[in-house]
């Protein structure tokens, strides 16, 4: 018989325990920028880490932007690098299920609650979504009082975009909110 315990998505909200389950957020008290991705993909749910499969273009893109080496770092020390700069991060599915990483067989997914985590943060001052999954929840970010953004996907499948057309979307958001 399957498990059909409800467990949290992070905010009070229960979630079916047959479902893939994504990361908690990673906030601070001076998170300015709230990056939402999608769901995290298989190399991230085994490593339990955002973005951890070794060919998205996240942790470069950061690294460029901020001119520190944050690949080389250990995980929680990435983690802390972000929260330090005002960078939040977290997914707009708490959620779902899946074959594989592609954003497109996400299927029944849960939406974390949002509204709930802006709420908690009085420093935040816009979002970006990363990619167009996370920016299918946009119609919601836009309730919530704060500029929305849409950045290009840094994930590998996202490949008709070229790192540094990735990166000047990703600096020019920023750089908007002093982050960069």
């Amino acid at each position: 018989m399957t498990d059909r315990r409800s467990i949290t998505t992070g905010i009070d909200r229960p979630v079916d325990a047959s479902l893939l389950q994504g990361l908690g957020p990673v906030v601070g008290p001076g998170t300015r920028l709230l990056v939402l991705g999608s769901f995290p993909g298989v190399a991230s749910l085994r490593a339990q880490q955002y973005y951890g499969h070794p060919r998205n273009h996240f942790w470069p893109i950061l690294a460029a932007i901020w001119q520190a080496d944050l690949p080389a770092l250990p995980y929680a020390e990435r983690l802390a690098v972000l929260r330090s700069r005002g960078l939040g991060l977290w997914d707009v599915y708490a959620a779902c299920r899946r074959a594989g990483s592609l954003d497109s067989a996400i299927e029944a997914a849960v939406p974390n609650d949002l509204a709930a985590l802006v709420a908690q943060l009085p420093e935040l001052r816009a979002i970006a979504h990363n990619g167009g999954e996370s920016a299918r929840a946009m119609k919601l970010t836009r309730t919530l009082g704060l500029p929305v953004f849409r950045l290009p996907s840094t994930s590998p499948a996202n490949a008709s975009w070229s790192f540094e057309r990735k990166l000047a979307a990703w600096r020019a958001v920023f750089a908007a909110q002093g982050l960069a």
